[in-house]
């Protein structure tokens, strides 16, 4: 019965950090599509630790992300639109989650054609929000 009662309980406050992790993933989305990659990378923690692996590895913190999108995408035509779709968030432990999704990235042919794939993000709740500690994302 504890148990039970512990789970409707924190149920709430569960679904709070999924919708937080949602709206992270949703400001950032926008700030790709305005072309703030800035922004987009404020939601990495600045951390040596912090990873993202796509076709190359980079680990560093958020200047090294930033750096790396900048070389991969010079332009906004290279940017595109992007969006976000079958985002799944789930909390793996206190302060721990797991989101994974599709991404879909519309561009003209000169701006390098469409692309698409997937994403696993693990994110850490910080004293500053929820930042994501490591992101593979793969074409």
């Amino acid at each position: 019965m504890l148990r039970w009662l512990v789970l409707i309980c924190s149920t709430p406050f569960l679904l709070a950090q999924t919708a937080d992790i949602r709206t992270i993933l949703k400001d950032s989305e926008t700030a790709w599509n305005r072309g703030d990659l800035v922004a987009f990378t404020a939601y990495y923690e600045d951390s040596p630790e912090t990873t993202f692996i796509g076709r190359e590895v980079v680990r560093g913190g958020t200047k090294a992300i930033l750096d790396r999108y900048r070389r991969a995408y010079p332009t906004a035509e290279a940017m595109g639109t992007l969006t976000f779709s079958e985002v799944e968030v789930r909390l793996l432990a206190q302060g721990i989650a797991l989101a994974t999704g599709k991404f879909a990235l519309k561009r003209t042919a000169a701006g390098g054609g469409d692309a698409a794939g997937r994403f696993t993000l693990i994110l850490r709740q910080t004293l500053s929000g929820w930042k994501i500690i490591h992101d593979h994302t793969s074409s």
